[in-house]
Order: C-alpha cells, then sequence, then structure tokens
C-alpha cells in the first residue's frame, strides 16, 4: 500500500515559536529549549522512519527585543542572535530563523539591510490589516514594495526576497518561512509542517492504474478520498509520536499545516494535476483540481490545523511549475485566479527587474483583496531580477530555488 510509505511523506519543518524580550541575557536559554525540543523530536521522527528536513525557531515581532532605533543596533542583536544560532549546542540539520514581523514604516525601512547580511537567519513578513474602514492599509503596502525593490537591488540576483513576504489575513503560526510570526500572549509552542507531493503522486497513480473509463464524478470522488486517506494516515501517526515522545511540557503542540509544501527535492505539484487529468497546470480544469486539492488539504480530522493548510504553488520552489513559466502555460494572473479556490497568493514569483513600485503594490492590493473578501490567508513574496524582462530566464544560485522565466506585471 504506497500510502503507508513514510519515504513519500518527509517532515519539512518543526517550527517553534517562542518570545524574546529585551534582556538578551535570557536569549541563549530561550533558544537552547527550541533547540532541545526539536532534537528531540527529530530523534523521535527518524527512529520511526520520518526524515525530518529541517528545524525552525520563530519570534515575537523583533521590534520588541531588538533595539530597532538604527540599522547598526538592529545589526547588533543579530550578530548575537547569529552565534547563539550557530553555537555547538544548536541542532546538527537545517536551522532557520525567522525575527517575527515588521509593523512599523521604519522596522520596514530597515530589513533590506538586514536580509543583505544575515540571509535565512532573518526571515521576516509584514502583516497588512484592513482599516476601520475596510480598506486596507496602503501605507504599509508602498513600505513593503520599496523594501521588495531594495532587496532585489543590495541581493545578488535578487535572492534576498525568498526572506521576506507580506501576508494579509494570515494568522500566527504558520511553519513555512517568511510567512510565519508569533505573537507573546500565545506563549511557547510548535508546529508541523510536511512535505507531500511524493505521496500525493504515489497514491494517484495506484488510483489511476485500478480505474477504467469511470465518470468525472466518480474520479474526482476518487481522487480525493485515496489523498485524504494517505495525508491522514500519516498525520495520526506523526500526532500518536508526539504524544508519545518525551518532550520540554513548556512547548504546547498547537497542529499541523496540512499543505503539500512542494520543494525542488520531491515530485512537482504539476504531477499531481497531470494525475488528476489536468493536461498542463494552466490549462482547463486547473482550477476545479486546485479547489479539489484544498478540500483535501482541509479535510484532515482529530488534530488542529493551522497555518495555510491549503495548496501551495510556490513557483521557482517547483520543478514543473517552474518550468511552465518556460512553456508559457500561465501568467502572473492565473496564478492569482487559481488563489481564489487555493493558496498561497503569489509565491516565489520572479517578476522584471524594473517593474514600477505602484505595480508592485497594485499586486499587493489585488491579492489583499482576494484574501480578506474570501477569508482565506494570502501572501505576496515577488522576486524583481536585476537586468532581467518578461521572458528572460532566471540564474538564481540558491540551493532553494529553481529557475524559470520572468512574468510579465500587466
Amino acid at each position: 500500500m504506497s500510502y503507508k510509505n513514510k519515504d513519500s511523506c518527509r517532515i519539512r519543518t518543526i517550527t517553534t515559536f517562542l518570545s524574546l524580550d529585551k534582556d538578551k541575557g535570557s536569549w541563549k536559554k530561550e533558544l537552547l529549549k527550541a533547540s532541545q525540543l526539536c532534537s528531540d523530536l527529530t530523534k523521535e521522527f527518524q527512529k520511526s522512519g520520518y526524515l525530518v528536513q529541517s528545524v525552525r525557531i520563530v519570534t515575537n515581532p523583533f521590534g520588541e527585543y531588538l533595539n530597532t532605533d538604527s540599522v547598526e543596533s538592529a545589526r547588533s542583536g543579530l550578530i548575537y542572535l547569529s552565534e547563539l544560532l550557530h553555537s555547538s549546542d544548536m541542532p546538527k540539520i537545517r536551522l532557520r530563523f525567522a525575527i517575527g514581523e515588521a509593523r512599523t514604516k521604519h522596522e520596514i525601512e530597515i530589513l533590506p539591510e538586514l536580509v543583505k547580511e544575515f540571509g535565512d537567519l532573518c526571515n521576516v513578513c509584514v502583516n497588512v490589516d484592513l482599516d476601520e474602514f475596510g480598506v486596507l492599509d496602503n501605507k504599509l503596502i508602498q513600505c513593503s514594495s520599496e523594501a521588495i525593490v531594495k532587496i532585489s537591488e543590495i541581493t545578488p540576483r535578487g535572492e534576498g526576497n525568498f526572506n521576506f513576504t507580506v501576508n494579509f489575513n494570515c494568522n500566527p503560526l504558520i511553519p513555512y518561512f517568511p510567512a510565519s510570526y508569533h505573537r507573546k500572549e500565545l506563549e511557547n509552542c510548535f508546529v508541523i509542517g510536511l512535505e507531500t507531493p511524493d505521496l500525493l503522486v504515489d497514491v494517484l497513480k495506484d488510483f489511476n492504474q485500478g480505474t477504467g473509463s469511470q465518470r468525472h464524478n466518480d474520479l474526482f470522488k476518487g481522487y480525493y478520498d485515496v489523498m485524504s486517506r494517505a495525508l491522514q494516515y500519516h498525520i495520526s501517526n506523526i500526532n500518536d509520536l508526539i504524544g508519545k515522545a518525551d518532550i520540554d511540557s513548556s512547548f504546547t503542540f498547537s497542529g499541523f499545516d496540512s499543505s503539500a509544501a512542494p520543494s525542488k527535492d520531491c515530485a512537482s505539484m504539476v504531477e499531481v494535476y497531470e494525475q488528476m487529468g489536468v493536461e498542463y497546470f494552466g490549462a482547463s480544469g486547473t482550477v476545479e483540481a486546485s479547489s479539489l486539492l484544498t478540500k483535501v488539504f482541509k479535510s484532515i480530522q482529530d488534530v488542529e490545523l493551522v497555518g495555510f493548510s491549503g495548496l501551495m504553488l510556490a513557483l521557482t520552489e517547483d520543478t514543473g511549475l517552474a518550468q511552465g513559466t518556460i512553456n508559457s502555460n500561465f501568467d502572473i494572473r492565473s496564478l492569482l485566479t487559481y488563489s481564489a479556490v487555493c493558496g498561497i497568493g503569489l509565491d516565489t514569483v520572479p517578476i522584471p527587474g524594473d517593474t514600477p513600485l505602484h505595480k508592485i503594490s497594485a499586486l499587493m492590493r489585488d491579492t489583499g483583496t482576494m484574501a480578506y473578501r474570501l477569508n482565506k490567508p494570502l501572501t505576496v513574496r515577488l522576486f524583481p531580477v536585476p537586468g532581467l524582462s518578461a521572458g528572460d530566464m532566471t540564474a538564481f544560485e540558491s540551493d532553494d530555488l529553481c529557475n524559470c522565466a520572468v512574468l510579465a506585471v500587466p
């Protein structure tokens, strides 16, 4: 039974959420507690056959514990944090760190230099809310657009924007970066995020081999059943392991993000669509299949679902989606349309390096309007690529990113 194969269901992240304060002397203790929790859980999961790919630590808003008077003062605090995170006490697998959210114009303005220097230890987001009239906070959007452009200009190939995103209608406790953030009142906790595209492809292949010429409705019900059963099996298994593990009781388990979370090292979500009868991602039927997948991720029972728990279409983290840009199978407006029935918004989307600020802001407003109108979490993580125009190929060097064609911003 392929759906029980643990090799096809990886634990993308054990994400811990904690709060820091202005007392730098207390930081080491808090980080070590989170580190030990991650190490203990990693051992339990791997002992039971589940691969853990990364561990992550997320804090409350960085303005609550860093001195943000200037770039230099904030930099000093991050240097100390970096030293702690690189100490021999930390986990030996990949550790990523998120400094929480930027909440003011000044905090957003100092971000580009911090992202440039600290990279994967400086993941950060901005949460854009509605005002009392139900209108998006355009000042924050404008500041965020300026930060995106600045990051693209001062980091190689604009890759620094991998560590910065703008959130709309996103709650705390997202385990995936950089949309992740924490609030002090939630206290210490942790969340599990999975990587399951291989699992979904495997069970769909098995199902398709056993079916004849069935009606569309019957096929879609079958797709739903096999994918939901597979995810439920592994999430229930992992939940049982957590319940039996001897871990620090000061951290509360807050639940799972059931999203498939594709990467360049597993099957593409495009293959999932193809197994469901969609000719290619972007062809007719893509919206319907996206809606079905979203229902699958929301179907999990007997555990708390947090974060996105939906369909992730991270353009430059998915080899099939990246190839789709080269084949001109979809455009940026298509991605926004698909967000109406899924998530995550416009994620890791390369755009021309000279895209005007007002167009970047307009993309954010469109995404934010959809997020609040449909009551779903959506994000914008754009990569203006210096020197490139629509249709040009990127030349990213990050291990996390696939190369693809730059998408036009109409």
